[in-house]
């Protein structure tokens, strides 16, 4: 079993620090939470989101009644797009500081909650900017009080302390850790998340995916994040086909609302490696690209490369993907080959080629995986060692 790959004589945290709601009408606990906001003295906020889901989920109508019960004034920036970039985020802080704002409401998916956390610190530092905070130009140690409220079920970011905002002129896509970014509350209720469109739906949940994929296998794995991994693929297996179906299946929903949750947890404690350091240059240099996508297109090629260094951990992880492989007889081109299968049955069948990417793009992808900031780190962190050379492969591999 998987206990065999952990070295029980290294120190490893064990992280759990936000509140989460979950559950069909978390939302109402917007109240409690504005409720908490006013005791610590908070009268302004900002609430930064997207340009329409916030609204049509009928979220804002509960988050605008709470306030209004505590009187907590509001400003709003709804301008962030998929891929937040730094100009959102400058704009957003602009907005909040000349308000006065003393907390974050972040509502959507991964691109709203990570362009509010970098508001959240921004508001702490008056004389920095986003692109400062993208390419850590200062220390970031505080943040005012944030609140997530999440509408996809893929990121986890509504639980970890990561966040992800690009610098489009120099493609760089970087991904941001700090203790102070958690979210003091998030809320995860998948009646929001009915609305969903079907491909949307399949990539954020491939994000939970391979969220797990990495926490499970890097160098500070823990038994923690393993555990989480092996329960997250088991739901996502069984659940999305379902969702797939019948997007308005709320049990369905719950559950990978649930697993996305745990997912974000599973890689706050083990980290991520290869997958991400190699999709953020992807949607970094073409914003276009859907990162649940694009880490799917990435999956199969890297689990081959990794699989030989953590096969125990990555066969108990990925079992429910597997199909009949059998543990003493499966390589890792079977491995690799079954979850593109599985890739394939959910409805992911595209190459990179398909998304625009050509041999001319391996030589600046290749270089955006060491130079973006952050990413080189999450590469050191790879069950194998990682060279320019393995990158260039997989994404020769993927196209």
């Amino acid at each position: 079993m998987w206990e065999n790959e952990i070295d029980i004589r290294e120190i490893r945290e064990i992280r759990v620090k936000t509140t989460a709601f979950l559950g069909v009408g978390a939302i109402r606990k917007m109240d409690s939470i504005a409720g908490q906001l006013a005791k610590r003295g908070i009268c302004k906020v900002i609430a930064v989101t997207g340009k329409g889901a916030y609204k049509k989920t009928g979220a804002w109508d509960c988050v605008l009644k709470a306030l209004a019960a505590h009187n907590i004034d509001h400003v709003l920036y709804d301008k962030v797009t998929p891929n937040p970039e730094v100009l959102h985020v400058d704009e957003a802080t602009l907005m909040g500081r000349k308000f006065g704002a003393q907390a974050v409401i972040a509502i959507g998916g991964g691109s709203p909650i990570d362009a509010g956390k970098a508001v959240a610190v921004l508001l702490k530092y008056p004389e920095r900017n986003a692109t400062e905070f993208c390419e850590l130009a200062f220390p970031i140690e505080e943040a005012v009080p944030l609140v997530a409220i999440n509408l996809t079920h893929g990121t986890g970011t509504e639980v970890d302390r990561f966040a992800v905002v690009s610098i489009p002129e120099k493609d760089f896509k970087p991904a941001i850790a700090a203790e102070c970014m958690y979210p003091l509350f998030a809320i995860d209720d998948p009646a929001l998340m009915t609305g969903l469109a079907p491909d949307q739906t399949t990539f954020v949940t491939v994000d939970a995916l391979n969220h797990v994929v990495e926490a499970c296998s890097t160098k500070v794995a823990t038994p923690f994040s393993i555990l989480l991994a092996q329960e997250v693929v088991r739901l996502i297996a069984k659940y999305l086909p379902v969702v797939q179906k019948n997007p308005e299946d709320l049990e369905a929903r719950y559950y990978l609302t649930y697993a996305a949750l745990i997912a974000g947890t599973s890689f706050d404690n083990g980290l991520l490696h290869m997958t991400h350091a190699l999709e953020h240059p992807l949607s970094g240099l073409k914003p276009e690209t859907t990162h649940g996508q694009g880490l799917a297109l990435l999956l199969p090629s890297i689990i081959r490369h990794i699989y030989d260094a953590k096969k125990e951990t990555l066969f108990h992880v990925l079992r429910p993907l597997l199909g009949e492989l059998d543990f003493a007889r499966a390589s890792a081109d079977d491995v690799a080959g079954a979850v593109k299968k599985w890739l394939a049955g959910v409805g992911i069948e595209e190459t990179l080629k398909d998304l625009g990417f050509g041999e001319e793009h391996l030589d600046d992808l290749t270089r955006l995986a060491f130079e973006t900031p952050g990413l080189k780190g999450l590469l050191q962190l790879a069950p194998v060692d990682v060279g320019p050379d393995v990158v260039r492969a997989i994404y020769e591999e993927s196209l």
